[in-house]
């Protein structure tokens, strides 16, 4: 049976091949001369550093951005992809990093309308809950997307990505806000999937999931192929070599201090979530103290969205004791004020909250930094300071863009992570609260960016870090709990836990909760 599937294989032509693939924006070469071949069944990674063109490349492919030059042969045949739904009719399908969600539609209606004709609403919305439910991706239909966490969006994509029954199906860090249960169904889901033939071109900067999952990869860098490797026959420090031709630097971490100030309390935060779908927050108690990193685990959707807008101020509380910032009652303050007593914040949505579109980056550098970095004087903005703040930013983070003249949304989805970073670790707060602090970014990039976040709390910081990279929390943090159904754990020092105890609290199962409370009862 092997021999046949072998035969038939090397018989088998390409689903896809690229030929001298080149992409040119005014400010820079994103794609140039890129060869690539993917076989029928082939799990094929694309590797490369932010910024090395990947995401550029897969635009192509899907028809949402037309090539300067070169050529594509879909399934022998040459194609020019003129847009998106004629990728899906030729049966190209593409999970986005950046999600392309209507945000006031419901979950159905967004999927409905990459579906041709008039679906049956009724019966789509069947669909989509027994497909989310065969891979392990829950999904509530009816739910608006704009009420939906980073992580909720991104099943949405993927089901509604799997829906059409793709022959190629491109994914764009299709695991960023992922849990790892969920990333081991979604494996389940793609290997099933390329057992029965379809191509799946995998781009990630996690080289471990890669070297697993991927039969084969091509390594982008500047914009060129510049290599290619068979992942199992890898390890993850290789790969990694060959996407930044070094070795990756290792975080340096000390001891925290034990007697640091308090700089963030919650005392009982208690709050009903304004989303009916959402979360309520019940009693959470909580204190991250200067010199010390505290994380926060937990599956998308339990209450994180809701936890980061009480903390942020983008949910002001009805009484002023339960969030407590540098020693003063917070809760009813506004973010700006809250960011005047020494809070910074770095939201989980990159787009639309981190950072506004269609801004320059020296203009959005305004929008957090104006007080702290002296930018706005006597009510008059400064624009050489802005300009000369986000130069800085853009130099110390290494943020590939056109300078800080480049609007927000022309960045990769990595370059606009750092340059967010950057922005706020570089107004040396007193509190730094951060959500997903790397995602999307590459594994050079994310080890700058957790050592810039020590180094912060080496310098007398407190840090807050809410992610669902498990492996991330246990290399930066000095103590960790988990938030599961709007309950926040007790916290635990590094070194009196594991990842896999935390993965069990993570479904609310810690010592003394109501679930296991419930568990032990039951037995």
């Amino acid at each position: 049976m092997h021999q046949e599937q072998a035969t038939a294989a090397a018989d088998a032509q390409p689903r896809l091949i690229l030929t001298g693939i080149r992409k040119v924006y005014p400010a820079v070469v994103a794609n140039d001369g890129i060869d690539l071949s993917v076989m029928p069944g082939e799990i094929h990674a694309v590797l490369g550093e932010n910024g090395a063109g990947k995401s550029t490349l897969m635009k192509i492919i899907y028809g949402v951005t037309r090539p300067t030059s070169g050529h594509m042969v879909w399934e022998g045949q040459p194609v020019t992809v003129e847009n998106p739904a004629h990728a899906r009719s030729l049966g190209i399908g593409m999970v986005f990093q950046h999600f392309s969600l209507f945000e006031t539609l419901t979950v159905l209606e967004n999927v409905a309308l990459a579906l041709p004709g008039k679906p049956d609403m009724s019966d789509l919305a069947r669909r989509i809950e027994s497909v989310s439910k065969r891979y392990g991706l829950p999904v509530d239909p009816r739910r608006h997307v704009h009420a939906l966490s980073v992580g909720e969006r991104q099943r949405v994509e993927i089901v509604r990505c799997l829906l059409q029954n793709p022959r190629l199906l491109i994914m764009d860090e299709p695991t960023s806000v992922l849990t790892p249960q969920a990333v081991r169904k979604l494996f389940e889901t793609l290997r099933q999937l390329a057992s029965e033939g379809c191509s799946i071109l995998y781009i990630s900067h996690k080289l471990d999931e890669i070297q697993e999952l991927c039969h084969s990869a091509t390594v982008l860098r500047g914009g060129k192929v510049t290599g290619a490797c068979i992942p199992a026959e890898e390890t993850p420090k290789s790969m990694a070599r060959l996407m930044i031709g070094k070795d990756l630097p290792a975080c340096e971490h000390t001891a925290a201090p034990a007697d640091g100030e308090i700089r963030l309390k919650l005392d009982g935060l208690s709050q009903a979530s304004i989303d009916p779908f959402g979360t309520d927050l019940k009693n959470l108690q909580l204190e991250v103290r200067s010199g010390e990193i505290v994380g926060i685990a937990g599956v998308s959707g339990n209450g994180q969205a809701e936890l980061l807008a009480a903390i942020s101020g983008e949910a002001p509380l009805s009484e002023k004791g339960p969030v407590q910032i540098c020693g003063n009652a917070a809760g009813r303050l506004s973010p700006d004020q809250r960011r005047q007593i020494g809070l910074c914040f770095v939201p989980e949505e990159r787009l639309g909250r981190g950072a506004v579109p269609s801004m320059a980056l020296s203009d959005n550098a305004i929008l957090t930094a104006a007080v702290s970095k002296g930018l706005v004087r006597h009510g008059l903005i400064d624009f050489r300071a802005a300009k000369a703040f986000a130069r800085e930013c853009i130099a110390r983070f290494n943020v590939k863009c056109a300078g800080p003249a480049a609007q927000a949304r022309s960045l990769s989805g990595g370059n606009l992570q750092k340059y967010i970073m950057g922005r706020e670790i570089m107004q040396a707060p007193k509190l730094l609260v951060a959500a997903q602090p790397t995602w999307g970014v590459d594994v050079g990039a994310s080890a700058f960016i957790r050592q810039q976040i020590i180094d912060l709390r080496n310098a007398g910081c407190a840090v807050l870090v809410v992610s669902e990279e498990l492996d991330e929390l246990f290399e930066i943090c000095d103590r960790i709990a988990v938030i599961a159904d709007g309950r926040l754990s007790p916290t635990r020092p590094l070194a009196e836990t594991s990842v896999e105890d935390i993965g069990v609290w993570m479904s609310g199962m810690w010592p003394g909760s109501e679930s296991a409370a419930t568990s032990t009862s039951n037995q």
